[in-house]
Order: structure tokens, then C-alpha cells, then sequence
């Protein structure tokens, strides 16, 4: 191996390793003092590192945000992704997942960040553009169910939107009520009974599906 290439691997690793802990530095200070009252002198002396650095891979507090909210949807995607994959029947699954996205979502740094921070930090118009892959998920598993007869067919897209904007805002609502458990339980009682009565079913199995007369 030559000198070379150990040195540019090196500086590779460097180069992740500072963005590593600025990114995690700025999620626990977004976290918990909030987008507007986080400094970037702050982000860097949490990370340990110097302004200089900090700007050599961001330009400004609103990109190291964004960064940081493009790696909790990624995260809440992921989730949603391994709770469907566990079930054979694309119906469970799409619960499973609904399921997932929500716990995930009542985290507490999670819900503060993109419940909360995001709106302000990025506007509406730049969180749905990173939200693509986290709905993805739920375009994806909508779609397998169309496919497996667990679901009649119906429009992919306002289907996906409905679903997803429902779980966003419910999540708002669990993370604020007395009883968080008590009212995610609630929450995914009634997502059942509303998916259920959209597509026509009695239970949750495909092999229970029927179209609406």
C-alpha cells in the first residue's frame, strides 16, 4: 500500500469523523435548547472542533440543520422498513410500520426535531423534500398491499399523503397527551378501524379482504 494512499485514507477518516460529531453535537443542542437559540460556537465547542472546521463542511446553521433532519428521516424509514419486512402479510406489515413511524416518532429528540424545530428551521416546502424517503416507505408498503389483494386498488398518491400527514399529526397529539400510552394505543385502534373501513375489510388478514358493494 503506498504512503499516498494511507494518507488520503486518513484524511478521509478525519473528514467523517469531524462531520460525525458536528452533526451529533448539533442534534443534542437542537434538541434540547431549540434551532433559534442554538449558536454555531456552540455546535463546535460541543463537537471539539474550530469555526474554521465547521465551515469547511457547512455553510451556515440552517445546512448543518437540515443535515441533521435528513439523517432522523432516514432513521424513521429505516424503521418503518425493518417493522414491515418482519411480516409476511403486506396488511400487518403497513401496521407494523404505521406502528413504528409513530413510537419512533415520540422519541423525545426525535419529535422535537422534526415535529417541532424542522417547521421553523427549514419551512414546509424544504421538509417535504427531505421527508421523500421516509413516505417512500409508505408509498412502498401501500403499494405491496395493492399488489397482494390486501388492499382494493385505489390512487397511490392522495392515499400515501392521507395516510402519512394522519400519523405526522397524530404524533403531535400523542407526545402531548397525559397518558402517551394510553392514547398511542388509541391512535393505532382507530388508524385499523379507518384503514379497514377504506378498503372494505373485516380483519386483518388478506384472506378476509372484500370490496364494498
Amino acid at each position: 500500500m503506498s504512503t499516498t494512499s494511507a494518507s488520503r485514507r486518513t484524511q478521509r477518516e478525519r473528514t467523517e469523523a469531524t462531520t460525525a460529531a458536528l452533526l451529533g453535537a448539533a442534534r443534542e443542542l437542537f434538541a434540547t435548547d431549540g434551532f433559534a437559540l442554538t449558536s454555531l460556537n456552540a455546535i463546535c465547542e460541543r463537537a471539539g472542533v474550530t469555526r474554521g472546521a465547521f465551515y469547511h463542511h457547512f455553510s451556515n446553521k440552517e445546512q448543518i440543520f437540515r443535515e441533521v433532519y435528513a439523517v432522523e428521516q432516514h432513521r424513521l424509514s429505516q424503521a418503518v422498513r425493518e417493522s414491515f419486512r418482519q411480516h409476511s402479510d403486506p396488511w400487518t406489515g403497513l401496521i407494523a410500520g404505521c406502528r413504528a413511524l409513530l413510537e419512533k416518532s415520540l422519541e423525545p429528540t426525535v419529535w422535537r426535531l422534526t415535529l417541532v424545530e424542522a417547521p421553523a428551521a427549514l419551512g414546509w416546502t424544504a421538509m417535504r423534500d427531505i421527508q421523500t424517503d421516509c413516505k417512500n416507505q409508505m408509498r412502498t408498503g401501500l403499494a405491496m398491499a395493492i399488489e397482494a389483494g390486501c388492499i382494493p386498488s385505489r390512487p397511490l398518491e392522495p392515499l400515501t399523503s392521507l395516510l402519512y400527514g394522519a400519523l405526522t399529526e397524530s404524533a403531535l397529539d400523542v407526545v402531548h397527551a397525559e397518558d402517551t400510552a394510553a392514547w398511542l394505543e388509541q391512535t393505532l385502534s382507530e388508524l385499523r378501524l379507518l384503514l379497514a373501513g377504506l378498503v372494505g375489510r373485516i380483519e386483518p388478514g388478506c384472506a378476509h379482504t372484500r370490496t364494498q358493494p
